[in-house]
């Protein structure tokens, strides 16, 4: 299992769309990190993956707090992984996988809105 970056890696983003129009290439690169977050499985996992108190969190915690198959949340943290939300490291016959801030971070500028006066 490597740390591949994503596709959001490279990518430095925009100011808030609320502000001025996403650019083409940002858009069609954030695009699948908003994607996989539609899912609410993927949205708990990242959720779980980005508030571990050390930073990252084995698979073998992940599991038992959904009521799906190993395989099933396997496909899932793929999919999160593809979409550059999450890097994974096999540690023995775990994985451990943390939460990629950068990516995080232009997510959240994206959407940030001007509190309202």
């Amino acid at each position: 299992m490597s740390n591949q970056a994503g596709p959001a890696a490279d990518v430095s983003c925009c100011a808030p769309l609320a502000e001025q129009r996403v650019p083409a290439e940002a858009a069609a690169v954030l695009a699948p990190a908003f994607k996989a977050l539609g899912d609410p499985v993927r949205l708990q996992l990242l959720s779980m993956i980005a508030s571990a108190e050390t930073g990252e969190i084995c698979v073998c915690d992940l599991t038992p707090a959904f009521d799906l198959t190993g395989p099933t949340i396997s496909h899932h943290l793929r999919t999160l992984r593809e979409a550059g939300l999450v890097d994974a490291e096999r540690r023995g016959t775990w994985v451990y996988y943390r939460a990629r801030s950068g990516i995080l971070r232009q997510l959240a500028a994206l959407l940030t809105v001007a509190p309202a006066t």
